[in-house]
């Protein structure tokens, strides 16, 4: 079997699969009001592209897939990278937010625990409050700390579920084709496949519609740094952890801020992006000018 088939048996399991979960925990009364339920779905669903990986490559083909899609724990520089980028780009979606006209700081995260409250009664409500002031750094911190320790742990565990597919099968997939082209075909398919968990919800509660383009739009722009940093690493690892780290670590960017929506606010919303056009800038100056390997304007296979 050609390797294009490959490709498109693998997007068949994936969607179907993810599609049909999505849709019978939706049918069956399910919906991101019910946070344990909506959780252990999103957790299952980040697995899929992983399952999908394994019944094309071992199950149907009997190949082998640790060197062949990148599974290498030698760690690099490049690891680090993926590892602390994240939560700097956390802070800096952060300031990003303050310029926009209808966003002020709030150090008591006032509009955060507000978002709570509509969830709780008040006794839960006023306990939460009693126990983050009890606390003996600012939540933002501690945030920060357990977002890094779970980034190469239990969240890169998850984050290794998805990357396996995105950027290690697909990657392999598409090594002939252009870095850019391949960066943005590969976030479009990821940004698609996330639809149903948006619909329902997820990252964009109060504009699920418009989430779906929004969400989109993300996964083409952290798709060409994740890329990136999975060929420079030569490990889909070290894109888990960034993957992993940046779930952790994305809160920050809207912990301090008051106003602003789902669409404006926050590493999914315009500020996010706007981070993330400047760090892929960045990439490309280090890579037109540092970089002995000219990633960017190259195909992929010249370096894998």
């Amino acid at each position: 079997m050609k390797k294009i088939n490959q490709t498109t048996l693998f997007l068949i399991l994936t969607f179907t699969i993810s599609f049909l979960l999505a849709g019978i925990y939706k049918l069956t009364g399910g919906g991101s009001q019910d946070r344990t339920g909506f959780m252990i779905l999103g957790i299952i669903y980040m697995f899929i592209p992983t399952i999908a990986v394994l019944i094309v490559k071992k199950l149907i083909h009997r190949e082998k897939i640790a060197t062949e899609l990148l599974i290498s724990f030698k760690i690099n520089k490049w690891f680090f990278v993926a590892w602390l980028l994240m939560p700097i780009l956390a802070f800096l979606t952060f300031g990003i937010s303050l310029l926009f006209p209808d966003v002020m700081y709030s150090p008591d995260m006032s509009d955060m625990f507000s978002r709570f409250e509509s969830m709780m009664t008040p006794e839960q409500a006023e306990q939460m409050r009693a126990s983050v002031e009890s606390l003996p750094l600012h939540p933002v911190w501690i945030t920060l700390m357990q977002g890094l320790i779970a980034g190469i742990t239990v969240n890169a565990i998850a984050g290794f579920g998805e990357e396996l597919g995105w950027r290690g099968f697909l990657l392999k997939q598409f090594k002939d084709m252009n870095f850019m082209k391949a960066s943005i075909l590969i976030g479009f398919i990821w940004g698609i496949w996330h639809a149903p968990m948006i619909l329902m919800g997820h990252n964009y509660p109060d504009h699920p519609v418009a989430g779906v383009f929004m969400m989109t739009i993300l996964c083409i722009l952290l798709s060409v740094i994740l890329l990136y940093i999975t060929i420079k690493s030569k490990s889909v690892i070290a894109a888990a952890i960034m993957h992993g780290t940046m779930n952790a670590t994305a809160g920050i960017s809207i912990m301090l801020i008051e106003g602003g929506n789902d669409l404006t606010v926050g590493m999914p919303g315009v500020a996010g992006f706007i981070t993330l056009i400047i760090a892929i800038t960045v990439l490309f100056v280090y890579d037109r000018y540092i970089s002995k390997e000219k990633i960017l304007v190259n195909k992929m296979s010249k370096f894998l």
